[in-house]
């Protein structure tokens, strides 16, 4: 009986409980396999349940997260989908420069002196120049386009570095077009468009003739290195334009190597070289003239009426005056030999230094300029004054006067020995070769000063009228003929060819050692068409080759070669 009821309340209990639901208390535990459980892994642990509250804080949380990416997703399609849209397109597009080809150079003749070829390893093309010596002052060099460890470019145009080529750059270097370039995934090139077409710059010609230049600046160079000058230059000027047909300078440096940077080596030298291949002579350098200063202090005598052409000066050889500061001893200045009576023509053609001491500071007797008229009859022909020349760089010069002495000498007053010095361009009077052919060009011309020009002009030149007499040019021409035919440029003489010239020697350095040698002058001389200007550069003093020796060869070589120079109508 008990057995039957234990049976029948068993089975209403698995009647009640009929499911898949198994609570914990109705597994039995295995009471003698206790010691056999990992506790540690919780075996033999009964499991309970999460609660409703753990439950409802993971709903929420699962809730949060899916509104903050759902938001995140409607910032980044809608409100910046614009701006991330362009980006991928910008992953996609880039930008590529179309580089301008730089207009070409050519000389008067139309020869290139500086034009552009491929390159094989950069977009843009490269600058080649003229291998004849003569032109890097004129030409210069060129900056090509930089870019940084990543390509991009941080400078994008060719630039003009030196001569015309910075002078003219905006001219020369055109502009830069630009394009887009469409790649896929893998960076390959799929597309190319041009957005901005590249305008290429222009060509100019310039006033200067290749053969003739070429040639002058070999005849300094090999007379620097046989007769021990320092450096030279020389140019020419067709007097009724101002256009240059020459204009050089010695030493020069290499445009290519400059304009590519290397070899590093080659670069330093030039760096380095005492006889500064950097400095353009012929425009930067500034030089005692000497006695080619004397055609300008007549030209202000006989138009000031301080002397005529025909009153005669005696030179014995110097002249003495009382020194101001002990009344016992005279001051003595030199002529370079005893001329005897000389009148203007005959004092410009043997530079007479004694004639241009009395006529520029006054002696006994004869009055004198002054230094205010001495300054201001050579600055009317563009001595130390820039020249206007479209090339950079361009020096001043210095015109010595008492106020210049003042700044200079810490306070030292004028004295009559200094005008006496400026008269034959000693002292502190410093000018450029192209400041001094500038200036005989206006004495070939009687009387129009002309900005020089390195570019053919086609009748666009730029002038000032010179007020002086005609007459005074006469005189001033004679002079400067007597001194090719019977004075100091007697190296000058042709049969074929006259011409008109006056040369200088200036002392320079301690206890004046060394010397500067020039000449300027004009030809043919009965109807002057050009003048021309050599200097060389510091040599010892009694060296016999120099500036007339360069004028000399130049000329006869233009004379056969160039006829249409020297035999000009």
């Amino acid at each position: 009986m008990l057995h039957f009821n234990f049976l029948r309340r068993l089975k209403k209990f698995f009647k009640r409980y009929k499911g898949d639901t198994i609570n914990p208390d109705e597994i039995f535990l295995d009471a003698f396999n206790l010691p056999e459980f990992d506790t540690n892994q919780f075996e033999g642990r009964i499991e309970k349940p999460l609660s409703r509250n753990v439950i409802t804080i993971l709903k929420a949380t699962f809730i949060v997260i899916l509104v903050i990416l759902s938001w995140k997703l409607w910032i980044l399609q809608v409100v910046q989908g614009d701006i991330y849209t362009s980006q991928s397109e910008n992953n996609r597009l880039r930008h590529s420069i179309v580089f301008a080809e730089r207009g070409v150079i050519y000389d008067r003749n139309g020869i290139e002196l500086a034009w552009n070829v491929p390159s094989n390893y950069e977009p843009f093309a490269e600058r080649k120049y003229i291998e004849k010596n003569g032109f890097a002052h004129v030409l210069g060099y060129v900056s090509y386009p930089l870019k940084d460890n990543l390509g991009v470019y941080y400078q994008e145009e060719l630039l003009g570095v030196d001569g015309i080529e910075l002078s003219l750059d905006r001219i020369l270097g055109g502009e830069n077009g630009l394009k887009i370039i469409e790649t896929n995934a893998l960076g390959e090139v799929q597309s190319e468009s041009v957005i901005r077409r590249s305008s290429n710059g222009e060509n100019i010609t310039l006033s200067i003739d290749v053969r003739v230049q070429s040639v002058l600046h070999n005849l300094i160079k090999n007379t620097a290195l046989r007769s021990g000058f320092v450096g030279g230059a020389g140019a020419i000027m067709d007097i009724t334009s101002g256009e240059l047909i020459a204009l050089t300078s010695y030493p020069e440096y290499d445009s290519e190597i400059l304009s590519r940077g290397e070899p590093s080596e080659t670069i330093e030298k030039f760096i380095t070289d005492n006889r500064k291949p950097f400095l353009n002579r012929a425009i930067s350098g500034i030089y005692t003239p000497g006695s080619i200063v004397k055609p300008y202090l007549a030209i202000g005598a006989l138009h000031e009426g301080v002397i005529d052409a025909e009153t005669e000066i005696l030179s014995t050889g110097s002249i003495s005056i009382q020194n101001p500061y002990f009344p016992d001893q005279t001051s003595i200045f030199v002529d370079w030999k005893a001329h005897g009576l000389v009148d203007m023509v005959r004092a410009i053609g043997v530079s007479s230094n004694v004639y241009f001491y009395e006529i520029g500071g006054g002696f006994e007797d004869q009055e004198g300029l002054g230094i205010k008229r001495i300054g201001t009859y050579v600055k009317l022909f563009g001595l130390g004054e820039e020249s206007g020349v479209l090339l950079p760089g361009e020096a001043v010069g210095v015109v010595p006067s008492p106020k210049w002495k003042e700044e200079h000498f810490g306070g030292d007053e004028w004295r009559i020995g200094d005008t006496y010095n400026t008269a034959i361009g000693q002292y502190g009077f410093q000018i450029t070769p192209l400041q001094a052919l500038r200036a005989i060009a206006a004495i070939a011309n009687k009387g129009t000063l002309y900005r020089p020009s390195i570019i053919r002009l086609d009748g666009k030149a730029q002038n000032e009228t010179i007020k002086i007499p005609k007459e005074s040019f006469d005189i001033v021409h004679l002079g400067m003929r007597y001194s090719v035919t019977n004075g100091t440029a007697q190296g000058l003489f042709f049969k074929n060819l006259e011409i008109a010239a006056k040369t200088g020697t200036a002392e320079v350095g301690k206890s004046n050692a060394f010397v500067h040698s020039w000449v300027t002058g004009f030809f043919p001389y009965e109807n002057p068409k050009y003048a021309f200007v050599v200097l060389m550069e510091q040599a010892p003093k009694g060296t016999l080759i120099g500036s007339v020796f360069v004028a000399r060869s130049l000329l006869e070589w233009m004379d056969e070669n160039t006829p249409e120079y020297t035999r000009a109508q």
